[in-house]
């Protein structure tokens, strides 16, 4: 069965990134873009608009720009390390422009459903249905699709069924409840009294936001978190000093048991109420992503409280037997379900609920963690790592079944995610040969394997190599120092002419 034409649904990141792919690998994407425009999750919206993700007004990025941009598009050098959202869709309409990619989009074209064609077993081909701002239906039939529309348009709020326990009492809550996806910014909550639900990265942003206008406001915690700030030392992005091939040699050289009792104390935050009893293990759970967190904790702005247990008349109990009264609002950053409409149960989920995906490569992905999810997807509609795949599922038959929950409400360990993403890049046939490299290329050897892990890496070597790729990797502090040039050039001399990594 020869792939030639491949639906992508979206046109976000991922979305955008899939239809270049298709094209450097001689497909023809089709794009159905339910919007006006590209960017997804990442292009603000006034207003939250029923079955659309939407974000918050002043949303930051948590991972630098060398960390996440396209493996052969690096971020412009002006471009602050950390990107405002508008900055980051700034940066997609660049990507856009230069590679073409608007061509193939079909903007507000909403998929309706996407099927198996009758003789699906002889030509493994789809039936794609749409429908277009005129409101025509169109039936289009492709050799493959990709779904590229994200799963942050569904938010789990009070009413689902996770949280059933709260329905009784909240109907005489006399404040506002609402969910993060809502949420713009913090002008409605000056002089009031607010409590956000949840201590994810959302949730933390939110409430450090409100804390800064409101009368109070109280963060509820399940579990507490490991709290980590964008900034390492120096004043460099955290990530690019953190995440190098050598420290990742390290975790899998050192006990797991040795790594956690190392973890850095100053990450718990014991006092300031953002831990808890057992704290969890460093490689258990994702740290949450904050500057300004502690902080406003330990100014007063912010009150650190436990788990929600149900609501009385004006006032919000916790778990611990504490009530807040008077308050006027509470926020819940929950996280969301994982709904995909337009594909038959069949396919969009297994029998508990969960997104039966091979290698679950869902969670905890970026720009270029999905690209390379994309460049692996491609290589197996052109039959250059089907077999892999294959063989795979033969000797190991539960791999298909890894799962990921539709219901974002579980804890699960993240660390397991690298491994994952390793064996795309093998399957891929990306991943550098390190001793070929340091006896050819010594210079380019100490930068890769001590320096930080860039995207620009996977496209040294192999399919889709970029001739660009080396040259970015030799230039990625230069890019870091960029932005920070508004003094005497003295001050970065170290910075722009870092040699060792």
């Amino acid at each position: 069965m020869t792939v030639r034409r491949v639906a992508v649904v979206g046109a976000g990141s991922s979305g955008l990134a899939c239809i270049k792919i298709c094209i450097d690998e001689g497909l023809e994407p089709v794009c159905f873009e339910s919007s006006d425009d590209i960017g997804g999750l990442w292009r603000f919206k006034v207003e939250a608009t029923p079955e659309r993700s939407s974000i918050y007004r002043g949303l930051v990025v948590n991972t630098s720009k060398e960390m996440m941009c396209f493996s052969d598009f690096p971020t412009p050098a002006d471009f602050p390390n950390y990107m405002h959202n508008s900055q980051l869709l700034q940066y997609f309409r660049l990507y856009a422009e230069h590679f073409n990619l608007l061509k193939h989009i079909h903007f507000q074209t909403t998929v309706k459903s996407v099927t198996q064609t009758a003789d699906f077993s002889e030509t493994g081909q789809w039936e794609v249905v749409t429908i277009n701002k005129n409101g025509d239906w169109v039936r289009h039939v492709f050799d493959a699709v990709l779904v590229c529309s994200g799963h942050y348009t569904h938010p789990l709020t009070v009413f689902s069924e996770s949280f059933i326990y709260f329905l009784s009492p909240l109907f005489n809550f006399s404040g506002r409840c609402f969910h993060s996806w809502e949420y713009k910014d913090a002008d409605a909550y000056r002089g009031k009294r607010v409590v956000v639900v949840g201590i994810g990265n959302s949730g933390g942003d939110i409430a450090v936001e409100i804390s800064r206008s409101a009368e109070k406001t109280f963060l509820s915690s399940r579990k507490g978190a490991w709290v980590v700030g964008r900034m390492s030392t120096n004043g460099l992005p955290l990530d690019m000093t953190a995440i190098t091939r050598f420290s990742y040699l390290l975790t899998l050289l050192l006990p797991k048991a040795l790594i956690n009792w190392l973890q850095p104390k100053k990450m718990k935050y014991t006092y300031l109420g953002l831990s808890s009893y057992p704290f969890p293990r460093l490689l258990d759970r994702s740290p949450l992503i904050n500057d300004d967190l502690p902080g406003r904790v330990l100014l007063g702005g912010l009150v650190m409280k436990a788990n929600l247990r149900g609501f009385v008349d004006s006032g919000v109990v916790f778990e611990d037997g504490t009530v807040e009264e008077n308050i006027d609002a509470v926020v819940f950053c929950t996280g969301y379900r994982g709904t995909f409409p337009f594909l038959p149960p069949a396919l969009s989920q297994g029998p508990y609920g969960e997104l039966t995906l091979y290698k679950s490569p869902l969670k905890k992905t970026f720009l270029n963690k999905s690209e390379m999810q994309a460049r692996w997807a491609v290589k197996v509609f052109t039959g250059k790592t089907l077999h892999t795949v294959l063989h795979t599922v033969t000797k190991g038959g539960n791999v298909i079944g890894m799962c990921v929950p539709l219901r974002f409400d579980t804890v699960t360990t993240f660390i397991t995610k690298d491994t994952v993403i390793l064996d795309f890049y093998l399957q891929v046939g990306v991943r550098p040969n390190f001793l070929l490299l340091l006896l050819r290329d010594p210079v380019l050897w100490v930068k890769v394997v001590f320096g930080p892990c860039t995207p620009y890496q996977y496209r040294l070597t192999g399919p889709g190599q970029w001739a660009g790729a080396r040259h970015a990797i030799l230039t990625q502090w230069k890019r870091v120092a960029q932005p920070f040039k508004t003094r005497a050039a003295h001050l970065l001399h170290w910075l722009t002419n870092r040699t060792w990594c």
